[in-house]
Protein backbone atom coordinates (compact mmCIF):
# COMPACT_ATOMS: atom_id res chain seq x y z
CA UNK A 1 0.00 0.00 0.00
CA UNK A 2 2.25 2.62 -1.12
CA UNK A 3 1.99 5.95 0.19
CA UNK A 4 -0.58 4.76 3.03
CA UNK A 5 -0.01 5.54 6.17
CA UNK A 6 -1.51 3.04 8.91
CA UNK A 7 0.10 5.57 11.65
CA UNK A 8 -1.36 8.67 10.20
CA UNK A 9 -5.15 6.79 9.91
CA UNK A 10 -4.58 5.85 13.66
CA UNK A 11 -3.85 9.24 14.49
CA UNK A 12 -7.02 10.25 12.74
CA UNK A 13 -9.09 7.48 14.52
CA UNK A 14 -8.01 8.67 18.08
CA UNK A 15 -8.62 12.52 17.21
CA UNK A 16 -12.29 11.93 16.21
CA UNK A 17 -12.81 9.44 19.51
CA UNK A 18 -11.18 12.02 21.46
CA UNK A 19 -13.62 14.70 19.78
CA UNK A 20 -17.09 12.29 20.50
CA UNK A 21 -15.80 11.62 24.18
CA UNK A 22 -19.74 11.45 25.22
CA UNK A 23 -20.92 9.22 22.56
CA UNK A 24 -18.12 6.76 23.52
CA UNK A 25 -19.22 6.44 27.21
CA UNK A 26 -22.65 5.68 25.81
CA UNK A 27 -20.87 3.26 24.11
CA UNK A 28 -19.11 1.84 26.62
CA UNK A 29 -22.12 1.48 29.14
CA UNK A 30 -24.46 -0.64 25.98
CA UNK A 31 -21.35 -3.37 25.77
CA UNK A 32 -20.67 -3.55 29.52
CA UNK A 33 -24.37 -4.26 30.34
CA UNK A 34 -24.76 -6.92 27.36
CA UNK A 35 -21.37 -8.07 28.42
CA UNK A 36 -22.48 -8.84 31.74
CA UNK A 37 -26.00 -9.45 30.75
CA UNK A 38 -24.51 -12.47 28.50
CA UNK A 39 -21.24 -13.76 30.19
CA UNK A 40 -22.12 -12.69 34.18
CA UNK A 41 -21.01 -9.64 36.31
CA UNK A 42 -17.79 -11.59 37.48
CA UNK A 43 -14.79 -10.09 34.94
CA UNK A 44 -12.69 -13.19 35.92
CA UNK A 45 -14.92 -15.74 34.28
CA UNK A 46 -16.08 -12.83 31.54
CA UNK A 47 -13.22 -11.73 29.04
CA UNK A 48 -15.97 -9.65 27.31
CA UNK A 49 -16.62 -7.74 30.16
CA UNK A 50 -13.38 -7.41 31.52
CA UNK A 51 -12.25 -6.29 27.83
CA UNK A 52 -15.38 -3.49 28.50
CA UNK A 53 -14.06 -2.55 31.80
CA UNK A 54 -10.82 -2.05 30.93
CA UNK A 55 -11.31 0.16 28.12
CA UNK A 56 -13.94 1.61 30.01
CA UNK A 57 -10.99 2.96 32.38
CA UNK A 58 -8.92 4.05 29.71
CA UNK A 59 -11.32 6.39 28.50
CA UNK A 60 -11.74 7.40 32.19
CA UNK A 61 -15.75 6.27 32.87
CA UNK A 62 -16.46 6.59 35.82
CA UNK A 63 -16.55 4.01 37.88
CA UNK A 64 -20.07 3.75 40.00
CA UNK A 65 -21.14 4.33 35.89
CA UNK A 66 -19.38 0.96 35.02
CA UNK A 67 -20.70 -0.88 38.27
CA UNK A 68 -24.41 -0.09 37.10
CA UNK A 69 -23.55 -1.18 34.02
CA UNK A 70 -22.67 -4.01 34.99
CA UNK A 71 -25.50 -4.80 37.40
CA UNK A 72 -27.99 -3.82 35.18
CA UNK A 73 -26.60 -6.62 33.33
CA UNK A 74 -26.66 -8.88 35.10
CA UNK A 75 -30.07 -8.08 36.57
CA UNK A 76 -29.82 -6.56 39.77
CA UNK A 77 -30.95 -3.34 38.67
CA UNK A 78 -33.86 -2.37 36.03
CA UNK A 79 -32.37 -1.07 33.11
CA UNK A 80 -33.21 -1.57 28.91
CA UNK A 81 -32.48 -4.52 27.35
CA UNK A 82 -30.49 -4.48 24.04
CA UNK A 83 -30.33 -6.84 21.50
CA UNK A 84 -27.12 -7.03 19.24
CA UNK A 85 -26.79 -6.33 15.42
CA UNK A 86 -24.54 -6.77 12.92
CA UNK A 87 -25.08 -5.31 9.28
CA UNK A 88 -23.53 -5.82 6.34
CA UNK A 89 -23.15 -3.75 3.31
CA UNK A 90 -20.88 -1.47 0.10
CA UNK A 91 -19.47 2.00 0.02
CA UNK A 92 -17.86 4.16 -2.54
CA UNK A 93 -16.41 1.22 -4.96
CA UNK A 94 -18.15 -1.43 -3.90
CA UNK A 95 -15.64 -0.92 -0.47
CA UNK A 96 -16.84 -3.49 2.19
CA UNK A 97 -18.65 -2.65 5.55
CA UNK A 98 -20.04 -3.68 8.35
CA UNK A 99 -21.86 -2.32 10.98
CA UNK A 100 -21.97 -3.52 14.42
CA UNK A 101 -25.02 -1.87 16.77
CA UNK A 102 -26.69 -2.60 19.91
CA UNK A 103 -30.46 -0.93 19.82
CA UNK A 104 -33.46 -1.72 22.08
CA UNK A 105 -35.64 -1.19 18.51
CA UNK A 106 -34.54 -3.29 15.83
CA UNK A 107 -36.79 -1.65 13.01
CA UNK A 108 -35.69 1.69 14.13
CA UNK A 109 -32.13 0.43 13.57
CA UNK A 110 -32.44 -0.99 10.22
CA UNK A 111 -33.96 1.87 8.98
CA UNK A 112 -31.34 4.36 9.88
CA UNK A 113 -28.52 2.28 9.10
CA UNK A 114 -30.00 1.53 5.66
CA UNK A 115 -30.65 5.67 5.34
CA UNK A 116 -27.41 6.03 6.17
CA UNK A 117 -25.72 3.92 3.42
CA UNK A 118 -28.47 4.86 0.57
CA UNK A 119 -27.91 8.53 1.12
CA UNK A 120 -24.03 8.32 1.10
CA UNK A 121 -23.60 6.27 -2.42
CA UNK A 122 -23.61 2.73 -0.46
CA UNK A 123 -25.92 0.15 0.16
CA UNK A 124 -26.88 -2.47 2.54
CA UNK A 125 -25.68 -6.26 1.74
CA UNK A 126 -27.23 -9.65 2.91
CA UNK A 127 -25.89 -11.29 6.23
CA UNK A 128 -22.49 -12.89 5.19
CA UNK A 129 -21.71 -10.53 2.59
CA UNK A 130 -18.80 -8.87 3.54
CA UNK A 131 -17.87 -10.92 7.00
CA UNK A 132 -15.25 -13.05 5.63
CA UNK A 133 -13.39 -10.17 4.34
CA UNK A 134 -13.05 -9.57 7.86
CA UNK A 135 -11.17 -11.41 11.03
CA UNK A 136 -12.05 -11.41 14.36
CA UNK A 137 -8.92 -10.25 16.45
CA UNK A 138 -6.81 -8.26 18.66
CA UNK A 139 -5.30 -5.34 17.53
CA UNK A 140 -1.93 -3.15 18.89
CA UNK A 141 -0.18 -0.80 17.22
CA UNK A 142 2.53 0.96 18.38
CA UNK A 143 4.57 4.43 17.38
CA UNK A 144 7.07 4.14 14.91
CA UNK A 145 10.71 4.06 16.75
CA UNK A 146 9.35 1.53 18.90
CA UNK A 147 12.13 -1.37 20.17
CA UNK A 148 10.68 -3.80 17.60
CA UNK A 149 13.18 -6.58 18.38
CA UNK A 150 12.55 -6.03 22.44
CA UNK A 151 8.82 -5.97 21.58
CA UNK A 152 8.25 -8.83 19.64
CA UNK A 153 10.46 -10.95 21.72
CA UNK A 154 7.54 -9.76 24.42
CA UNK A 155 4.49 -10.07 21.88
CA UNK A 156 5.85 -13.55 20.99
CA UNK A 157 6.13 -14.77 24.63
CA UNK A 158 2.94 -13.54 25.46
CA UNK A 159 0.92 -15.57 23.04
CA UNK A 160 0.93 -13.15 20.01
CA UNK A 161 0.22 -14.47 16.58
CA UNK A 162 1.87 -11.73 14.46
CA UNK A 163 4.18 -9.00 14.57
CA UNK A 164 4.89 -6.74 11.85
CA UNK A 165 6.53 -3.21 10.81
CA UNK A 166 4.49 -1.05 8.23
CA UNK A 167 5.78 1.23 5.77
CA UNK A 168 5.49 4.00 8.11
CA UNK A 169 7.21 2.34 10.77
CA UNK A 170 4.48 1.65 13.64
CA UNK A 171 4.16 -1.73 14.72
CA UNK A 172 1.66 -3.96 14.59
CA UNK A 173 0.81 -6.93 16.95
CA UNK A 174 -2.01 -9.02 16.06
CA UNK A 175 -3.37 -11.47 18.92
CA UNK A 176 -6.61 -14.45 19.08
CA UNK A 177 -9.50 -12.26 20.53
CA UNK A 178 -9.00 -13.85 23.42
CA UNK A 179 -5.72 -13.25 24.03
CA UNK A 180 -6.17 -9.90 23.52
CA UNK A 181 -5.67 -8.76 27.10
CA UNK A 182 -3.15 -11.03 28.20
CA UNK A 183 -0.76 -9.77 25.58
CA UNK A 184 -1.45 -6.20 26.19
CA UNK A 185 -0.45 -6.57 30.02
CA UNK A 186 2.44 -8.41 29.11
CA UNK A 187 3.51 -5.69 26.77
CA UNK A 188 2.67 -3.48 29.21
CA UNK A 189 4.41 -4.71 32.02
CA UNK A 190 7.69 -4.57 30.33
CA UNK A 191 6.96 -1.11 29.89
CA UNK A 192 5.92 -0.89 25.69
CA UNK A 193 2.26 1.19 25.72
CA UNK A 194 0.51 0.84 22.48
CA UNK A 195 -1.03 4.29 20.59
CA UNK A 196 -4.30 2.13 19.62
CA UNK A 197 -5.42 -0.99 21.67
CA UNK A 198 -8.66 -2.69 21.01
CA UNK A 199 -10.09 -6.48 19.64
CA UNK A 200 -11.61 -5.46 16.17
CA UNK A 201 -12.70 -7.17 12.59
CA UNK A 202 -10.03 -6.30 10.50
CA UNK A 203 -9.95 -6.29 7.21
CA UNK A 204 -8.08 -9.23 5.07
CA UNK A 205 -7.41 -7.09 2.14
CA UNK A 206 -7.33 -3.07 2.36
CA UNK A 207 -8.24 -0.79 -0.52
CA UNK A 208 -6.88 2.52 -0.54
CA UNK A 209 -9.19 5.96 -1.16
CA UNK A 210 -8.07 9.05 -2.24
CA UNK A 211 -9.38 12.57 -3.19
CA UNK A 212 -13.08 12.51 -4.31
CA UNK A 213 -13.44 8.95 -3.10
CA UNK A 214 -12.21 9.13 -0.13
CA UNK A 215 -13.79 12.13 0.80
CA UNK A 216 -17.28 9.99 -0.04
CA UNK A 217 -16.00 7.13 1.59
CA UNK A 218 -15.14 8.82 4.85
CA UNK A 219 -18.60 10.62 4.81
CA UNK A 220 -20.46 7.30 4.73
CA UNK A 221 -18.65 6.21 7.58
CA UNK A 222 -19.28 9.31 9.64
CA UNK A 223 -22.58 8.85 9.08
CA UNK A 224 -23.02 5.26 10.29
CA UNK A 225 -21.01 6.28 13.34
CA UNK A 226 -23.20 8.91 14.30
CA UNK A 227 -25.93 6.61 14.20
CA UNK A 228 -27.07 6.24 18.06
CA UNK A 229 -27.63 2.54 18.04
CA UNK A 230 -23.83 1.83 16.22
CA UNK A 231 -20.95 0.62 18.35
CA UNK A 232 -18.66 -0.14 15.68
CA UNK A 233 -18.22 0.34 11.71
CA UNK A 234 -15.25 -1.82 10.13
CA UNK A 235 -13.95 -1.39 6.65
CA UNK A 236 -11.83 -3.02 3.91
CA UNK A 237 -11.13 1.18 3.01
CA UNK A 238 -8.03 2.80 3.86
CA UNK A 239 -8.78 6.34 3.53
CA UNK A 240 -5.84 8.86 2.50
CA UNK A 241 -5.72 12.01 4.11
Amino acid sequence: MSGHSKWANIQHRKGKQDAKRGKIFTRLIKEITVASRMGGGDQTGNPRLRLAVEKARENNLPKDTVENAIKRGSGQLDGVNYEELRYEGYGINGAAVMVDCMTDNKTRTVADVRHAFTKNGGNLGTDGSVAFLFTHCGQLIFAPGSDENGLMEVALDAGAEDISTNEDGSIEVITAANDFVSVKQALEAAGYKSEFAEVTMKPNIEVVFSGDDGVKMQKLLDALENLDDVQEVYTTAAIEE
